[in-house]
């Protein structure tokens, strides 16, 4: 479209308070089919919605993952959480992405790994739905249930990667999130309780059983609540360690099982 209209799309979305304003332009005229569809798509950007939400999309780990209305939008800091779990593991691993959300993180492992057996798991049916649409390439399964119900027993044992993006915002700090984020992203996606660790410690808790002999529990978590996360992987039985990247501003926490660690 002629640098006019880009001009104009960049005005708009600046006067609406985006702060990437250029880059979200190029998004949106990339990803119209008409002038029609620019102005509608323009108009939900305008408005609040998330940009990935109006696009459909979110752009992880090198892949276009697909983001339906509702589900959380993978965060690129993530992507240092994926990598670490790449470094960890090999092909044939056997993967585990519960809280997928939309599925980002276990396609993206996956895709960096090659061959692995991938399941994945949220408490969210429209998350269930779009994860579905995102493992596809791995031949992933995505199972719908309360954390590691959802899992088929056949698993105790023998996870190798268990990728855990759970909700750490504290309850009382949801009302603080942007408003992209607590307007347009499901609620069990970003309350963590109290203190913003209470999925986090039922994950750590039956973490042992699931996993297989030396396998790994990546999560993520915020700089103030490292102390408290990795009291609760050691809780539970398992060595931990925290591995940070400045630029990002992640944060995550590793936790490894025992060579005995499913008998637990």
């Amino acid at each position: 479209m002629p640098l006019t209209v880009h001009s104009a799309v960049v005005e708009r979305l600046r006067a609406a308070g985006c702060v990437f304003a250029e880059d979200e332009a190029d998004v949106l005229l990339a990803a119209a089919s008409d002038a029609g569809d620019l102005d509608v798509m323009v108009a939900r950007r305008v408005s609040g919605l998330p940009l990935e939400h109006v696009v459909g999309w979110a752009e992880f780990g090198g892949l276009r993952i697909a983001v339906d209305p509702g589900v959380f939008v993978p965060r690129r800091r993530t992507e240092f959480l994926v990598r670490e779990a790449a470094s960890l593991a090999g092909p044939g691993a056997v993967v585990v992405d519960l809280c997928c959300g939309s599925g980002a993180l276990g396609a993206a492992l996956a895709a960096a790994l090659g061959r692995v057996e991938l399941h994945a798991a949220d408490v969210d049916p429209a998350a269930v739905a779009c994860a579905r649409r995102n493992v596809g390439a791995a031949q992933g399964h995505v199972h719908e249930g309360d954390l590691y119900a959802a899992l088929p027993e056949r698993l105790a044992g023998r996870v190798d990667v268990l990728l855990a993006n759970v909700p750490y915002v504290p309850s009382d700090e949801v009302a603080l999130l942007p408003s992209e984020a607590r307007e347009h992203e499901a609620r069990v996606a970003l309350d963590g309780g109290s203190d913003g660790l209470d999925v986090l410690r039922r994950v750590t808790l039956d973490a042992s059983r699931w996993l297989a002999p030396g396998g790994r529990l990546l999560f993520e978590t915020s700089e103030r609540q490292v102390s408290a996360a990795v009291t609760a992987v050691r809780a539970a039985g398992l060595a931990a360690r925290v591995v940070t990247d400045e630029e990002l501003y992640a944060t995550v926490v590793v936790g490894t099982a025992g060579p005995g660690a499913h008998g637990n």
